[in-house]
């Protein structure tokens, strides 16, 4: 936006160069048609009683006194369309300079609807009205100042199709920011950032993905310190169902240390598990658990021992399990700590964890009952499994199963010579 200090700046060298009461009128038509409209007027005077207002005026600003400055200026009276103008634009800018924004724009719109003042006087003023305007968040009417302005000047300039670009984001024009940011990024010296990204957030809002897409695979690797857009980049790839280039993109940004959220590793967590990489996942994720950049919680640990389930690593699946839940006592969790512990062969532990999970409370208790009743089999304490499967057969989920059993239980503990 504008700075006040760029606005006295400008009134300083306007005032100061010699120039202070000239301005430009439009001289002839064929002339006029082989020019510019900036170059086509000549200069002219104001009024001798204005004159010597403005030179007080611009005296006192000299030396500090923007109040006095006004006041003197206010005491003008200028009755010729051009000296109104002229003094018009004095006042917008020395009000603009206090922040006084609302007689600001009204002077200055004065001066530029009065549109007599020299080539480079009314231009500047132009410039400075729209900014203003856009300042002042008066979209829609900055727009065509703008335009005013590079018609008037026969100049197209990145940074006023950047300016119309922001205009036409806040009234959600995307169709529109799209044209001008496109103009805007054809005239830019160097890539502009600001451009890219009022382009991207059009495409965003159209739901143009792929579009966006196309975008960031510009940006990043223009603007490859930005930490956010590589994982902007990896976003959009999973929005658009390419997963293939989200991993690969997360994972870069990772490796660099762009990934400074607990939501962006687990992202990529997940993505290397679907991929199958469930280890480096596990490893990856409990890292960012330990340095606390994944809050450690139930779902937290139940993640990780997810990722170390599906790598096979059994034995810290199951401590992660377990760690998940104790804490809010989640039976279902005991029950998948007690079935990757018994999947290790640990069959003591997970009998612990299969009561703990009856103890807890469950959906289904024969689920628990029957994995019991496996896990004293193994034990060959066949009292027990005996007892664990007829429970076990008692629930409508695990009946079927559990009756298949009791036969084969039966058995061993005859061959095993052990009363049931």
């Amino acid at each position: 936006m504008v700075k006040m200090n760029s606005i006295a700046a400008a009134l300083v060298l306007s005032l100061a160069s010699g120039t202070a009461f000239v301005a430009s009128s439009v001289v002839n038509t064929a002339y006029a048609a082989e020019k510019c409209p900036i170059d086509a007027r000549q200069s002219k005077a104001v009024g001798q009683s204005v004159a010597k207002k403005v030179q007080k005026s611009f005296a006192a600003y000299s030396e500090g006194n923007l109040d006095e400055a006004l006041s003197i200026l206010l005491e003008a009276n200028p009755r010729k369309t051009f000296d109104k103008a002229y003094v018009a634009r004095m006042l917008g800018n020395f009000y603009a300079e206090k922040g006084q924004m609302k007689k600001a724009l009204q002077y200055l719109k004065e001066a530029v609807d009065a549109n007599v003042l020299g080539g480079v006087d009314h231009a500047g003023t132009m410039r400075l009205y729209a900014d203003l305007l856009l300042q002042e968040k008066q979209f829609k009417q900055a727009i065509p100042y703008y335009y005013d302005w590079m018609s008037f000047t026969c100049k197209e300039d990145a940074q006023v199709y950047r300016r119309i670009g922001i205009a036409y984001s806040e009234e959600k024009n995307w169709n529109k920011v799209l044209e001008v940011v496109d103009k805007g990024i054809a005239l830019s010296d160097k890539p502009d950032k600001g451009l890219y990204q009022m382009k991207l957030t059009a495409y965003f809002n159209k739901k143009q993905y792929k579009n966006a897409v196309k975008v960031l695979e510009v940006m990043v690797p223009l603007f490859q310190d930005d930490k956010r857009l590589w994982v902007q980049l990896a976003q959009f790839y999973l929005m658009t169902e390419d997963y293939t280039k989200s991993l690969a993109t997360y994972d870069l940004a990772y490796k660099n240390g762009f990934l400074e959220t607990g939501a962006n590793v687990t992202r990529l967590s997940q993505l290397l598990a679907q991929k199958g990489s469930p280890y480096r996942a596990a490893k990856v994720f409990e890292k960012a658990l330990k340095s606390g950049l994944i809050e450690t919680n139930e779902k937290s640990l139940s993640t990780l021992a997810g990722f170390y389930h599906n790598a096979k690593e059994l034995k810290e699946a199951a401590s992660y399990y377990g760690k998940a839940a104790a804490i809010d006592n989640d039976g279902e969790l005991y029950l998948k700590q007690g079935r990757t512990l018994a999947l290790e062969g640990n069959y003591q532990s997970a009998v612990s964890a299969f009561k703990k999970s009856l103890s807890a409370g469950i959906k289904n208790p024969g689920e628990a009952q029957f994995e019991l009743a496996l896990a004293y089999l193994s034990l060959k304490e066949y009292k027990q499994a005996y007892k664990r499967a007829k429970l076990a057969a008692n629930d409508k989920k695990t009946k079927r199963s559990a009756t298949s059993y009791l036969s084969y239980i039966e058995e061993k503990a005859r061959i095993h010579n052990v009363s049931l």
